[in-house]
């Protein structure tokens, strides 16, 4: 017994020790298990290491947002050779809209080399007042600063309210994603499928002789009755008045190319956002060769500072805004908007917005809110930029938009919110995105404006951080927030606060990140390989 008794100290010494290394193990796998990410049941990867999407009953999936931003997605934004050097004058107090735009319009007389370019006026560092708008309206004309910050350049705008810069030819500019009406003397053909999924690519028609490959064209679908009072969009009143959500017999309009035709069967460059149901649609869906647009081309702003003097003010009052840009294969960079309102607003496709802050320290007067991003504009891609202030929209879109309009590693800092503002505008993506002190809403407006109603579908947050997610259903369709860290804020239509909360969207691993980490860039890489992904900065 004695010899047994001088063993327990050793035995109790065993057994702490293989307790300690135990709970260590336990701990390391509950950490690793913490930090692995969880994996999302709509899009994750496959055996193969392809993207692996689940389809709804009908078909409708998660669409390819990776023909988001300039030239389709994946190409790298030009470095256009300088042409003409400005210098600001000596004398601080003077004018400088008629010094730079004449450096402008000197370039733009220039021919376009083999690239679609001209050349690019670069403003020495200093400080460049301005009164009056700069205007860029000649295809392959860059202007571009020395820098955004302190000693770099700066647009320093003054006199009456204004735009700063406006990036557009103002030609014809008809075909576009949109709410529209039918024109004359189209060429026009009927779309046959009984249902197009969303996310799909490709279409049949009644007879596509003479159509070709590379041919511009609309798909329009159109607004019914039925499917209004499907959506419950036909009882909006504010006031005592009804309100009206989408005029009937207007047109939801997406712009595509024609990559493919087989027979009758019409493949486009990117697939569709909505879903097509003649159900809905009284069987009228078309699709319109649109070959006569003719947006400004290969223009950019670059690496400047934008400053208007504060305005607490309401967003109704003239403004000062800072840039308006309407074109195709476009862009953006590397841009600081101080004080500027309503800030950036974007029309036409294949446009790639990147570094854009927007700072705003005055505080907007009003409860209705402006919008520092107004994306309107397909394939769209808005790369790491920022919005800082409060009591704005970080981001909201126009009636009628169809995506892939894409925010990829934003950051928004306030109480603001970003959302598909009005009248059905579909296939955003906020790709790895944080507002923490602020909110990501996919959500009907009800009767708030004049009947904004249905604002999103087919959207989805990614790997986002955010202090609330409103996310809604909309009859027939989806929204996702996948993988996004942030509590869920169900409401009611607005104007109806005494009926319950409206059907929530998708959560999808709620406050677990997922795989792939971003989205857009696995699916970039897996339609263009990884020389895309460098082409873009990552």
């Amino acid at each position: 017994m004695k010899h047994i008794d001088s063993r327990i100290p050793q035995v109790k010494m065993a057994l702490m020790l293989f307790l300690l290394l135990t709970s260590t193990f336990v701990q390391a796998k509950a950490s690793k298990k913490d930090k692995d990410p969880g994996k999302s049941e709509w899009i994750y990867f496959g055996a193969d290491g392809k993207l692996v999407y689940k389809k709804s009953a009908k078909g409708d999936r998660i669409m390819d947002f990776s023909h988001a931003g300039y030239m389709g997605g994946g190409v790298a934004l030009p470095d256009v050779i300088v042409k003409v050097t400005v210098k600001p004058p000596g004398d601080v107090n003077a004018d400088c809209t008629a010094l730079i735009q004449a450096a402008i319009d000197k370039v733009s007389a220039l021919p376009l080399d083999k690239n679609g370019f001209r050349g690019a006026v670069l403003l020495a560092p200093g400080t460049y007042p301005c009164a009056k708008t700069i205007k860029i309206t000649a295809d392959g004309v860059v202007l571009r600063g020395s820098g955004k910050s302190e000693n770099g350049s700066i647009i320093a705008m003054n006199g009456e309210k204004h735009t700063a810069v406006i990036l557009s030819n103002g030609l014809n500019q008809r075909a576009g994603n949109r709410l529209g009406n039918a024109a004359g003397n189209e060429k026009t053909v009927k779309i046959t499928d009984k249902y197009i999924p969303a996310g799909s690519l490709s279409f049949n028609v009644a007879n596509a002789a003479g159509f070709k490959v590379g041919d511009n064209v609309e798909i329009r679908k159109p607004v019914t009755d039925k499917w209004v009072s499907f959506m419950h969009m036909d009882d909006l009143v504010r006031d005592g008045k009804a309100q009206t959500w989408i005029k009937t017999g207007s047109l939801l309009i997406t712009e595509r190319h024609i990559s493919a035709i087989n027979g009758n069967k019409i493949t486009l460059d990117v697939p569709l956002v909505d879903s097509y149901d003649v159900n809905y649609t009284n069987d009228e869906t078309t699709m319109v060769l649109a070959n006569d647009v003719k947006r400004l081309k290969q223009a950019g702003l670059e690496n400047l500072r934008i400053v208007s003097p504060p305005q607490a003010v309401n967003h109704t009052k003239a403004l000062y805004y800072a840039v308006r840009l309407n074109g195709e294969d476009c862009w953006m960079k590397d841009l600081d908007l101080m004080e500027t309102m309503e800030s950036v607003g974007t029309g036409g496709r294949r446009i790639t917005l990147q570094r854009i802050a927007v700072i705003r320290k005055a505080l907007h007067d009003g409860a209705s809110k402006p919008a520092e991003f107004a994306p309107n504009a397909g394939q769209i891609l808005v790369d790491r930029c920022s919005v800082e202030g409060d009591n704005i929209w970080y981001v909201a879109l126009g009636a009628g938009q169809t995506g892939p309009i894409v925010f990829l590693n934003c950051n928004f800092v306030g109480n603001g919110r970003i959302e598909g503002h009005q009248r059905w505008s579909t296939g955003m993506l906020l790709d790895n995105c944080k507002a923490p002190n602020g909110g990501m809403d996919f959500k009907n407006r009800g009767s708030m404006g004049s009947g904004h109603g249905w604002g999103t579908a087919w959207s989805v947050a990614w790997n986002c951080e955010a202090g609330s997610y409103v996310n809604q259903i909309p009859p027939g369709t989806y929204n996702w927030v996948i993988g996004s860290k942030g509590k869920s804020m169900p409401l009611p239509r607005p104007f109806n606060n005494a009926g319950p909360a409206l059907p929530e969207g998708i959560f999808d691993a709620q406050n677990t990140r997922v795989n792939p980490s971003s989205l857009y860039l696995a699916q970039l890489e897996e339609r263009l390989g990884k020389q895309a992904l460098k082409a873009i900065g990552y």
